[in-house]
């Protein structure tokens, strides 16, 4: 019976976590309809994509599709929730038979096929330009405020490291985001997005199993601390959304970092199959069997 190679079992994994061309279609085709509400009654700038999706970071069967709605400042209200709760009024009386609900930053949509046939809808503010010429957005924060977000500037980032590290960062961010999916970790996809790729910095290439480990320990190391923004736009990037939700992600955290190690101790003596089943139990069973 033929076995797998650690690596081999992680390009694997890899096309196994990456959407679909079909998956990717079907929540792209509520664009248009959204974008023609939100033309109508806020007169919209623009309606791009962001997020994960976007960037090529995403997780088959549970990332949504993000989308920035660039909406006048007139037509937008000081406080923030006003804003989300309006625009959750609009888009729910245009899609009657659709799930929609506030989640801050954005208006969610469920089209009901599963995650990926979400939608969520983040309320834009234009600001001004970073010196590169990418613009600068303020969107709701959670608490009623507005903060400051650059979709284009933070994927030039991952992108720019992405290509120095032979394609390989956004695989391994897919990798850590599989994780905080199949395990329910509530750990923001964007954290996770610019802590690995400010990680992944200073590095000259990436092996899967060896940079995991040290993401996974240096996260759990240093207590899941927010980050200022590599690029200087958003200010402080937190993990979860309150502090029950960190401690719930802390606790997820230890038990894959312990798992993670074991998986790095085991290959590292020879004994890969150990090592599969480790990675096995990291991917709540998920992972490629060593044998096929």
């Amino acid at each position: 019976m033929p076995t797998r190679t650690i690596n081999q079992g992680f390009n694997t994994f890899h096309s196994w976590i990456t959407p679909s061309s079909y998956q990717s279609g079907k929540a792209s085709s509520h664009k248009s309809s959204i974008t023609s509400r939100l033309e109508a009654y806020y007169d919209l700038n623009q309606f791009f994509y962001s997020g994960s999706a976007n960037n090529g970071t995403d997780v088959s069967d549970y990332s949504d599709v993000d989308f920035f709605a660039s909406i006048p400042t007139k037509k937008l209200k000081q406080n923030s929730s006003t804003s989300l709760r309006e625009i959750k009024e609009c888009l729910q009386d245009r899609f009657t038979s659709t799930k929609v609900y506030v989640d801050s930053p954005a208006v969610v949509l469920d089209f009901g096929s599963g995650s990926w046939d979400t939608a969520e809808v983040i309320p834009a503010d234009f600001v001004t330009k970073t010196s590169k010429g990418k613009n600068i957005y303020e969107i709701p924060d959670g608490n009623g405020g507005w903060m400051r977000s650059s979709p284009s500037t933070h994927n030039s980032y991952v992108t720019l490291h992405n290509n120095r590290l032979n394609k390989k960062l956004k695989p391994l961010i897919r990798f850590v985001k599989a994780w905080k999916y199949y395990c329910d970790v509530p750990i923001s996809s964007f954290y996770l997005e610019l802590r690995v790729t400010k990680l992944m910095e200073t590095e000259e290439s990436i092996v899967y199993e060896i940079d995991l480990n040290t993401i996974f320990q240096k996260l759990l190391t240093t207590n899941l601390a927010a980050i200022q923004d590599p690029e200087g736009v958003s200010g402080l990037i937190y993990p979860c959304k309150s502090d029950a939700a960190k401690s719930t992600a802390l606790s997820k955290l230890s038990t894959a970092a312990s798992r993670v190690k074991k998986a790095r101790e085991a290959e590292l003596a020879g004994n890969i199959r150990e090592a599969f089943e480790w990675w096995d139990k990291v991917y709540a069973y998920r992972f490629p069997n060593y044998s096929y």
